[in-house]
């Protein structure tokens, strides 16, 4: 069972943070891609929008967080043309985590962050691989959750601006790559607020 339980971890390779502050969230995340302990891709993507106003990362197995990502695009596409109004952060984080509940047997093997900014202010969630939905102000997912956390917690503080949730988020990830040989090669962040979803790249090694 240990051996069991050191394979499933090693899919889970990645420093994945979401942050709220006054008026949005972000989420970022490293770009480095892993098949067990082996490095496939230095430019893989863990962050992805999903509408004007939600935006996800991901730990995991990639093809699993990319076609949950599109199976989200998707469902948020139909919510809006059959409401005719765009589906919100917390339905979206709600129909994610129904979708991992009904393959609890057989799960996605995905840690997430959905974020996004409603009509009530940022919100932002994470969900297991069974679909447990916890609201956060801050969270991390992959195996540099706890090496996130220890900077997040420390430095975190409510009604951050916008700038400096990024420069938190990317603070972050830096430390953890430090320590964490699964992630690395470098930083994409979403930011979703008042404006939309901006994207934004970082080099591991401030500049």
């Amino acid at each position: 069972m240990r051996a069991q339980a050191e394979e499933l971890a090693s899919f889970f390779g990645a420093a994945t943070v979401g942050i709220t502050f006054d008026q949005g969230v972000v989420i970022g995340a490293e770009k480095r891609v892993l098949w067990g302990y082996t490095i496939v891709s230095k430019a893989g993507k863990k962050v992805f929008p999903i509408t004007e106003n939600i935006i996800v990362g991901s730990a995991g197995v990639s093809g699993d967080y990319q076609m949950l990502s599109s199976y989200l695009v998707a469902e948020a596409n139909l919510f809006k043309l059959e409401n005719r109004r765009p589906i919100t952060a917390k339905a979206a984080a709600q129909l994610l985590s129904n979708i991992l509940f009904s393959r609890k047997m057989l799960p996605f093997l995905t840690q997430t962050l959905i974020g996004g900014l409603d009509d009530d202010g940022p919100h932002l969630y994470s969900l297991d691989l069974a679909g447990s939905l916890i609201e956060e102000q801050y969270s991390a997912v992959g195996t540099a959750t706890s090496l996130v956390l220890g900077v997040l917690e420390a430095n975190y503080r409510e009604k951050l601006s916008a700038e400096e949730a990024v420069e938190l988020a990317v603070k972050s990830i830096r430390s953890a790559t430090r320590r964490d040989a699964m992630s690395g090669d470098g930083i994409d962040l979403l930011i979703v607020g008042p404006k939309g979803v901006e994207v934004r790249q970082f080099p591991l090694v401030e500049q």
